[in-house]
């Protein structure tokens, strides 16, 4: 208190005037000229004259609010100077001294200033970033109608292995754009119970519209602690996720949906393994961003097709895992924008690491390398090392393995519609290959395949020992995931047994009619 009193009480100076002591009060946040006036005021002397003051022993003393006080007893006294003690010069230097001791006054309030200016900047941001989002719709117009335009050209043209991709890459120096740039979806406000839900591999992925599983994508990075890890701009997550939705197709199978499926399960066990305890938050960032991202432009038709039909796709990868190498390309096309960079703030060298790790576990989901990764899984297991970055590398791949087919964990109501949407994807291929005369596989052959025949195999030799290796390393999964799985090839099990009877019926009641019809 006693300080803030003191910075506003007023000056008193003593002035000799004519023989007689003046009194002279003023504010310590008046200007040099304001206190000039008040002195020619006071010493009877016309104002705007050019004017000193001295004190007793003649010494020079300045004209400003921080000028020294004196007693009765001392007394300054104000000559005028118009009698042409100073030149012009001098009135000019006067002048110039005077400015610049006003200059230094208004100094002393650049605290004062420095809220409006932040407030100031803030509104220019704002703008800024209005403007520039105008600048990047019009840039999204542009690149819409060159995408237009290269498509027509294509299809003119014709394509090898006529598989059309989204993107093509023979333009070396070419930027994928998201097609929604501005982060506009809706906020969906998650309840708690739904917040719960999210973290079991029970959680009914069917009943969300696609603003909703953005928002639960953008709910996983905030409470994993990734944003805060990575120093994500929460709006920078918002336009990714958006530019992530949006470079998904719409196939039956291979689509967002599929993509919010796979990282919700990855976000269901990082908290059913306690993950976070036993790895590192870059690790939970890596986990999650390569389930997110793992079936990027997916065109609906296997590497099988791509190989066999000789396509783009096929040629630039040289028939090794082309689908996957492009989900990562198309991946990291869209991390390269700016403005959907979510690793803008991480030094070079981690991300490059984080770069490395993303493109490792989105490779590991070729089904192809299915039994070399599982292998040496199995030789690690036993005598696990979380400190061992092979090891710990080893397990994130398993665990993307599991995510990408892990429908069958799931409630049958859950999970069930998922094979129906895998195996209309499967016949478009098969049709597709019996039309260009490429080799048809009996699983993905709609006069072969039934449901049944589809999940037996395949839960029994492909999910069930994948999810027992992992259940050795993470006992708890056995009730919520394992048991289900096994309940899931039993319910399929029953289900071709029917199949067979009703098959077996039919036969018989087709030999019976035919014997029926020789008898006559």
């Amino acid at each position: 208190m006693g300080s803030s009193s003191s910075s506003y009480a007023p000056k008193t100076i003593y002035l000799d005037v004519d023989g007689k002591v003046q009194k002279v009060v003023f504010s310590r946040h008046c200007s040099p000229c304001d206190i000039k006036e008040l002195l020619c005021s006071s010493s009877n002397i016309p104002r705007n004259t050019a004017i000193m003051m001295v004190d007793p022993e003649g010494a020079l003393v300045s004209i400003d609010p921080t000028m020294p006080t004196n007693s009765p007893n001392s007394l300054y006294k104000v000559i005028s100077l118009s009698t042409g003690q100073l030149g012009d010069k001098e009135d000019m230097f006067q002048n110039v001294l005077s400015q610049v001791a006003e200059q230094f006054s208004r100094a002393f309030r650049i605290n004062e200033l420095k809220t409006e200016v932040t407030n100031r900047l803030a509104m220019l941001e704002k703008r800024v970033e209005l403007e520039g989002l105008k600048v990047v719709e019009i840039e999204k117009c542009k690149n819409d109608l060159k995408k237009l335009r290269d498509e027509m050209t294509s299809r003119g043209g014709g394509r090898v292995g006529n598989c059309p991709c989204k993107y093509n890459f023979s333009d070396d120096g070419k930027k994928l754009n998201p097609r929604r740039d501005v982060p506009s979806y809706p906020k969906y406000t998650l309840s708690q119970e739904t917040i719960e839900a999210l973290k079991k591999p029970t959680f009914d992925v069917w009943h969300w519209e696609h603003n909703e599983m953005l928002s639960c994508l953008e709910y996983m990075y905030h409470d994993l602690g990734l944003v805060k890890e990575f120093n994500m701009n929460p709006i920078t997550l918002k336009r990714w996720l958006l530019g992530i939705q949006e470079n998904y197709r719409s196939n039956p199978f291979h689509n967002f949906r599929h993509c919010f499926c796979v990282s919700q399960m990855m976000y269901g066990m990082i908290n059913l393994c306690n993950l976070p305890e036993k790895m590192t938050l870059t690790d939970m960032g890596i986990l999650m961003t390569a389930a997110v991202c793992h079936d990027l432009d997916h065109p609906g038709y296997n590497n099988t097709y791509q190989i066999n039909a000789r396509t783009e796709l096929a040629v630039r990868y040289n028939d090794i895992s082309p689908l996957e190498n492009h989900h990562c390309a198309v991946a990291f096309q869209i991390l390269s924008l700016p403005e959907c960079n979510i690793f803008a703030n991480v030094e070079l060298e981690a991300y490059k690491q984080i770069r490395q790790a993303i493109i490792t576990l989105i490779l590991a989901t070729d089904m192809a390398r299915h039994g070399e990764i599982l292998d040496s899984f199995k030789h690690k297991v036993d005598s696990f090392d979380f400190t061992n970055e092979e090891h710990v590398t080893c397990l994130k791949m398993v665990l993307i393995k599991c995510c990408d087919i892990s429908n069958e964990v799931r409630p049958t109501e859950v999970a069930e519609p998922w094979v129906d949407c895998l195996l209309e994807e499967y016949f478009m291929q098969s049709d597709r290959e019996k039309t260009e005369g490429l080799p048809v596989a009996p699983f993905m052959d709609r006069d072969k395949v039934t449901k049944p025949t589809a999940q037996i195999g395949f839960i029994k030799f492909v999910l069930i020992p994948m999810f027992e290796t992992v259940m050795k390393l993470f006992p708890q999964i056995e009730e919520i995931m394992v048991q289900p799985l096994r309940d899931s090839r039993d319910h399929y099990e029953e289900l071709k047994q029917i199949d067979d009877a009703m098959t077996e019926a039919q036969k018989k009641k087709t030999e019976n009619m035919s014997l029926g019809g020789k008898k006559k």
